[in-house]
């Protein structure tokens, strides 16, 4: 239930939903803090477990571990009503080696989405987050792919999906606008004809706008949150990246859920 004033609602409908909104707000950041604190103690037993730990064993763990924590925290928010997410449909891919997953990027929770259901998976993050003694010993353990310089991002990909990765990548380079799509970078399809591996694209559904592109932490959005994550086309690798951006960018343009 949308918690906010509308205008179609009466003058005692209205001053219902103003009387719950602190509390709402309240349960929303909660939430986060519940994702705040899993994270911090994640971080901190990665940070122990990193030098004991092969390297295969910890990128095994790390990813796992990282996926197990996701996936609780979306089954408690979905519990509370707050938050409701549709990803059956990623379980399909759970366990294929060498998959390049690709998709849209409407909220600053779309990686907790996909990874919560692909424990084989890593993402490209920031190098300064890596650094982060609070957020990096994780995704250090997990062997997730920095990104501070583009030569070493690509050949770590293309090493971590011929060792049976996957690497789920949001083409945008940032979070979309509230309708549409920003410019696709080609370093995707560089990384999957290096690889020689098939990208799956993925498409997530929201009409809200909790978290997207300008949306402050601290501000409530109508509830229920709802997103879905369906399966689009697959893609072999192409022989020319730029070609095969472009191809893909179109794809999404015309197949993309827009917000009513």
């Amino acid at each position: 239930m949308n918690v906010l004033p509308t205008a179609a609602d009466s003058p005692l409908a209205a001053a219902a939903r103003r009387r719950l909104w602190p509390l709402a707000w309240l349960a929303l950041q909660l939430h986060l803090l519940l994702l705040g604190l899993m994270s911090a103690a994640w971080n901190a037993s990665a940070l122990l477990l990193h030098p004991l730990l092969p390297r295969a064993a910890g990128r095994r763990l790390g990813r796992a571990a990282i996926a197990w924590g996701y996936g609780r925290f979306w089954r408690v928010a979905a519990a509370t009503g707050m938050l409701h997410l549709e990803a059956d449909a990623l379980d399909a891919l759970r366990d294929e080696p060498g998959l390049m997953i690709v998709a849209n990027h409407p909220s600053m929770l779309d990686a907790l989405m996909l990874v919560a259901r692909l424990p084989r998976s890593a993402c490209i993050m920031k190098a300064g987050l890596m650094r982060n003694p609070l957020l990096g010993p994780g995704a250090r353990l997990a062997r997730y792919i920095r990104n501070d310089s583009a030569y070493g991002m690509v050949r770590c990909a293309v090493q971590d999906l011929r060792q049976g990765g996957q690497l789920v990548m949001f083409p945008e380079g940032t979070r979309s606008p509230p309708r549409g799509l920003n410019r696709f970078h080609a370093s995707f399809a560089v990384i999957a004809q290096r690889a020689q591996a098939p990208i799956q694209t993925v498409f997530i559904d929201t009409d809200s706008p909790y978290l997207g592109k300008g949306w402050p932490l601290w501000r409530l959005p109508p509830l229920p949150i709802r997103f879905a994550v369906r399966l689009g086309r697959r893609f072999d690798p192409g022989a020319g990246a730029e070609a095969q951006r472009a191809e893909i960018e179109a794809y999404f343009a015309a197949s993309l859920q827009r917000p009513s």
